[in-house]
């Protein structure tokens, strides 16, 4: 498989108070063109940090990024690096910076350069993907949380990434505009084959996962599938980090003696389990 990303011993550090700090301790890594990764970790284990490195945000302070073979070092090449991955923060309302929606979602093509008529093409396809075409006319601040995040969505696949990096999308989210983004990211690896890599510390998000990533005190300190990773409840517990709340039952059920098996992550899971 091709490989979007490469992280190569990757270190970041940074001024505090006259002290310095090293946020990314020597992180290696590869993300697989199509694959959907998941990166979590506690408060302050490098996550956003980590994001910010990987679309040329910040620069290393040592190692290397590589997106599609370009180093985030290369300022000749940083449009291209962030036409090829972009990034989706936290906060909707500040990723928007237009009064309409789909000049929102224009804002981007435009700055590449792209012609009027690849533009209109790109932006109404955007809004097809997250289901937004029946609110372009309309103003963001009309929207609610999570169909202002769809618009930030596609406001980056207007560009044509090949790869987004979502930073915590859907942490300022109620649950059903938590469900309404996470349902978009999904048909978009699944269905466009756009490489997705999410931060985020609700686990319930990540059970589908390719692969999950843990980060601890800017270290990776395990990967694996999500089954590999959700077993281990005790030491992602010393970590400060919890599993979906059927993987802790499953958990609590077996050591009371109960025959179900490490890593249960979904409720049709456990239901068959106990069927058995």
């Amino acid at each position: 498989m091709q490989k979007a990303i490469q992280v190569k011993n990757l270190c970041y550090k940074y001024q505090k108070d006259e002290e310095e700090l090293t946020a990314i301790y020597d992180m290696s890594f590869d993300v697989y063109e199509g694959e959907f990764l998941a990166i979590i970790g506690h408060n302050g284990s490098g996550k956003s940090t980590l994001a910010k490195l990987l679309n040329g945000i910040i620069k290393p302070s040592s190692g290397d990024v590589l997106v599609y073979e370009m180093n985030t070092k290369d300022e000749d090449k940083i449009w291209d690096i962030r036409q090829k991955a972009g990034i989706v923060f936290q906060n909707p309302d500040n990723q928007i910076v237009a009064t309409i929606v789909e000049e929102d979602v224009a804002f981007g093509p435009e700055n590449l350069g792209v012609e009027q008529k690849e533009i209109r093409k790109r932006v109404d396809e955007a809004l097809e993907t997250v289901k937004m075409s029946q609110y372009k006319d309309r103003k963001p601040h009309q929207l609610s949380g999570g169909q202002k995040q769809r618009i930030a969505i596609a406001g980056i696949l207007a560009m044509q990434p090949k790869c987004i990096i979502f930073d915590e999308a859907t942490a300022m989210l109620d649950p059903s505009g938590r469900d309404e983004v996470l349902s978009c990211i999904r048909h978009l690896n699944k269905e466009n084959k756009t490489t997705i890599l999410y931060i985020t510390h609700y686990m319930e998000e990540i059970v589908d996962a390719d692969r999950i990533i843990v980060l601890n005190k800017g270290e990776i300190a395990m990967q694996g599938t999500p089954k590999e990773i959700f077993s281990q409840v005790e030491p992602l517990q010393q970590l400060q980090l919890d599993v979906p709340n059927i993987t802790k039952l499953a958990y609590m059920l077996k050591k009371e003696g109960i025959n179900i098996p490490d890593g249960v992550l979904t409720v049709d899971e456990m239901v068959g389990c106990i069927c058995r």
